[in-house]
């Protein structure tokens, strides 16, 4: 399958604004792996998942399809970032604990995927995958003006498979029985000019950049600068993870 590539172009803008993930979702995963010597943190992008697994484990492989990406990513002593599909790991079989994938499922062939999982995983082991798609902002009138940008203007960029972040990974198919996880959110507190940032960093922006030649975001910053405030002012921005967890018998 060719890889298709969304986010290379945009690998800068993904590192520097995208949110992180919370600790406590970590903390979870940890705890439901009997073992805790490897993680592999499939299509890493720019490592805001694998920083975190190396709280919990002994070591990260961390691999991403976009080089780009890759020379993107957070550097640590227990990580090892490297340039791979995720149908053609280079793993060792029976060699991982836990596999994560965030915010990336949607673009694999799942069902080579899922055999390399399936060879990789140890027993025991642990594949977690998860999404999350548009964003809360607390406060003022903020909301219905992002709704209309995310599907109205910038809606028909969206590659077909963003219809699976949109109904939470429901219509995926999943190669373990399911364990049933907590409720999990991403939190953070952004003035204006970081949620343009990452508005920036959506593959649909920068295709809707390319095709029409005019940055939306500019119309966009107006109508938002009327409702939020002082543009310094920072709001609380919510995120609710749709997490899929299950283990390799």
């Amino acid at each position: 399958m060719t890889f298709k590539d969304h986010f290379s172009r945009l690998a800068a803008r993904y590192s520097a604004f995208r949110p992180h993930y919370p600790a406590a979702l970590f903390d979870y995963l940890a705890s439901l792996c009997p073992r805790r010597e490897c993680a592999w943190d499939c299509a890493c992008g720019s490592g805001q998942a694998s920083v975190a697994l190396a709280e919990h484990f002994d070591f990260i492989i961390a691999t991403d399809a976009s080089p780009q990406q890759v020379d993107a990513a957070t550097g640590n002593s227990k990580i090892a970032y490297r340039v791979a599909q995720a149908e053609h790991s280079g793993l060792g079989a029976a060699s991982m604990d836990l596999i994560t994938v965030a915010q990336a499922l949607h673009w694999f062939d799942l069902e080579p995927f899922y055999r390399e999982v399936e060879r990789v995983l140890r027993d025991n082991g642990v594949l977690a995958v998860w999404c999350y798609g548009l964003l809360h902002v607390k406060g003022g009138q903020v909301d219905p003006i992002l709704q209309t940008f995310y599907y109205d203007t910038i809606g028909p960029y969206w590659p077909p498979e963003r219809r699976y972040v949109d109904d939470g990974y429901r219509s995926l198919p999943f190669p373990y029985p399911p364990i049933a996880p907590p409720a999990f959110n991403m939190e953070v507190r952004w003035p204006l000019a970081h949620l343009l940032g990452y508005l920036r960093s959506w593959s649909a922006t920068e295709r809707y950049i390319q095709r029409q030649g005019l940055d939306p975001i500019a119309a966009l910053g107006e109508k938002l600068e009327q409702v939020w405030g002082p543009p310094q002012q920072e709001r609380l921005v919510t995120w609710p993870l749709s997490l899929r967890v299950g283990r390799k018998h």
